[in-house]
This record gives structure tokens, sequence and C-alpha cells, in this order.
């Protein structure tokens, strides 16, 4: 999506509106790393001297997603845990949406910051939630995530998490096979729950490699959320979905608050949301991956 002199207008005036002081966009840049957004680096001058915004502009089909980042940023931002980007505006014009954040200089997680994630990771999620869920449903990606609250934890994964990929599977055409064999698999899951009873947790929700980061003095940020309340452990599976953190992380988290016993398998069942949501965004690989996901998983129910 380019930035249109008319958006760019638009751009400039939601900055000093949300800041309620003049400020001038000079120059946009494209920024890498995002594949559902454009994203860009917005650099311009205000009274102080030159200043810098990150920004993503979507669709308006797409400025759902965009309202419910904001959402998550923020709800992370208040927990007071780990840095997150500011929010600094956010709005359409009807045909484009867009949001604005602080831009922060980032590079990638290593041994030091990543041992201050896991640390962190673990002070928020000790923070009590009342129940399971969220009051809004927000995204995984670019596929729609179901919420609302239950004081079911296994219900309400089963249903707005697994049920729902299975879903989204079976309007795609995938194997008939692989989706009965899940719902024999959610059937029979609680068997994974007999001595895991988990207290509701605030969680990033999409907790991979590529959303966590750390500014110059090693400070962690994460970015990106799918935010819900849920067990700690969805989170902590996901860091090792896709790699991306170090050791030092899952060190320093288990120092702060050791995992029951279990984990291993609960880590692949919570995973396999992730998985099925690949093959339903990506197919390909994923859908292969997904089958012997849920078949070794039915494997270990005793």
């Amino acid at each position: 999506m380019h930035a249109t002199p008319e958006i760019r207008e638009a751009l400039e005036r939601a900055v000093m509106d949300a800041t309620r002081a003049s400020w001038t966009l000079t120059a946009t840049e494209p920024v890498s790393g995002g594949c559902i957004h454009t994203a860009l680096c917005l650099k311009g001058e205000d009274a102080s001297g030159k200043t810098t915004h990150f920004a993503k502009l979507a669709p308006i089909e797409r400025a759902p997603m965009l309202a419910a980042e904001a959402e998550g940023l923020a709800a992370l931002r208040a927990a007071g845990c780990m840095r997150v980007p500011a929010v600094v505006a956010r709005g359409d014009d009807g045909e484009t949406g867009w949001l604005i954040l602080e831009w922060l200089e980032l590079s990638g997680v290593g041994p030091a910051s990543g041992a201050r994630l896991g640390a962190a990771l673990a002070a928020q999620h000790r923070l009590p939630q009342a129940k399971f869920g969220w009051e809004k449903d927000n995204f995984i990606g670019a596929s729609p995530q179901a919420n609302g609250w239950s004081e079911d934890w296994l219900a309400f994964w089963r249903e707005k998490r697994l049920h729902a990929q299975l879903r989204m599977a079976m309007r795609n055409r995938y194997p008939s096979k692989m989706i009965d064999r899940g719902e024999r698999l959610l059937a029979d899951c609680e068997a994974f729950f007999r001595t895991h009873r988990p207290a509701a947790s605030l969680l990033h929700g999409d907790l991979w490699g590529g959303n966590a980061a750390a500014l110059a003095d090693g400070t962690p940020v994460v970015f990106d959320p799918a935010v819900y309340c849920g067990d700690r452990e969805a989170d902590l599976a996901m860091t090792e979905l896709f790699g991306g953190f170090p050791k030092d992380f899952h060190a320093a988290y288990r120092n702060a608050w050791p995992l029951d016993e279990g984990y291993a398998v609960r880590r692949d069942f919570y995973n396999l949301y992730h998985v099925l949501n690949h093959a339903n965004l990506f197919a390909g690989g994923y859908v292969e991956q997904s089958a012997r996901l849920v078949e070794r998983l039915i494997a270990e129910i005793r």
C-alpha cells in the first residue's frame, strides 16, 4: 500500500491531534518485516527537533485488525511488566486504516535481554486475572480469534481455539481424516489436565521470535500481540514453536516460575492451534504438520 499525499496528510494530522503539538511529516520510509500491513517509518519535526514514529497502513476492511492490535498493546503496557510500544494514534479515512506507534530502535533478543524477557514474562503471567478469554474478539495473524469470557479454561480452549481452527480447515476442504482425528483429540484431551489446573494469566498470545526484540540497553520489547487471558503455558509453548528465543529466556522464566509436570505434552496441544492457523492461512506443509501433531497428541492420551 502506497502512502499517497492524502494519507501522508492524514498521518501528519493524526500525530498532531494525538500529541496536541505542531508536527511536520518530512519523509516516509518503508520498514521490512511485516507480511499483513504496510509498515512505515514516519520522519518529521516538531518544536523540539526531529522526531520519528512507526506506522502501519491497511485497507479499510483490515482496519479492525489495527484496532485490536492497539487494544492489545495498551493492555500489555498497562500491565507494566514488559516494554511495549506506546500507541500514538489510530484512525482511518474511510479507505485506509492506520496505527501510529512510538518509534523504537530494535535489535535481536540476545542472552542478557532474553533472560530479562523471561523474568518479565513470568511477572506478567503472575498478575491475577478474573476469567479466561477477553472482552472482545481479535486476531491471530490475519485470522479472526474469537474470545468472550469463560470460567472453564479447557472449554474455552477447545471451542474458541481448536474447534474454530478445525472448522476453518473443514471449509478449506483439508483431509477429513485430520479433522475427524482432531475432533477425537478434543473429546479426550481432559487427560492432559488431570493434575494441571491453570490460573488465568494475561497472555501476549502470539509470542514467536519475530514479535520480540531488544533496545540498545538490553531492555526487551514485545509487540504485535493477540492478547487474552489463559494458561501461561500457551505463551511459553509458542516461544518454542518457531525458535528465536535464547536458552537464557527459558531458564529465567523457569527460575522465576517453574512449569508444571506434563508441560511437554500440553506444549504441543497449545501449539496445535498455531500450526492449524498456519495451515488455514498458508496451506502447504502446515497441513501435514497439523495431521502429524494431532496423531502425536492422541498417542499421548492415557
